[in-house]
């Protein structure tokens, strides 16, 4: 009897569970950004800053977006708008909240402070 309930509450606890992201989450770095080009993956830069507001609105998107299997491949790198300061320029972003999306080497598409979900989608499906 104990089995049962056991397996029963584990099947439940799955189906209410957090979707695991099958994309690939990371801090920047150049060199993660260049073997993720070299390799032709999709890339997401988010320029994000921990006060930010409109960067946590951003987040449970791409988060839920991310764990779509057509996005696996996709490789999200997160740079610290206010300590990563060199990259933010680099990238010519002018402000936190900027996604920018990759096909290998190639810029698919840039937004700022974008919180619409198809929005986010239409981007994250441009570098795929």
């Amino acid at each position: 009897m104990m089995t049962r309930r056991f397996l029963f509450a584990s099947a439940v606890a799955a189906m209410f569970a957090a979707p695991v992201s099958a994309a690939e989450f990371k801090p920047y770095t150049p060199a993660a950004f260049d073997a993720a080009k070299k390799a032709g993956k999709p890339i997401l830069v988010e320029i994000t800053a921990p006060w930010c507001p409109t960067c946590k609105a951003q987040k449970p998107i791409l988060n839920e977006l991310s764990a779509k299997p057509e996005f696996k491949d996709l490789v999200v790198l997160e740079v610290d708008f206010d300590n990563q300061t060199d990259v933010v320029r680099g990238f010519n972003a002018r402000s936190q909240s900027t996604l920018i999306t990759f096909k290998g080497a190639k810029e698919t598409s840039r937004t700022v402070g974008e919180t619409r979900k198809d929005a986010i989608a239409a981007q994250l499906n441009s570098a795929i």
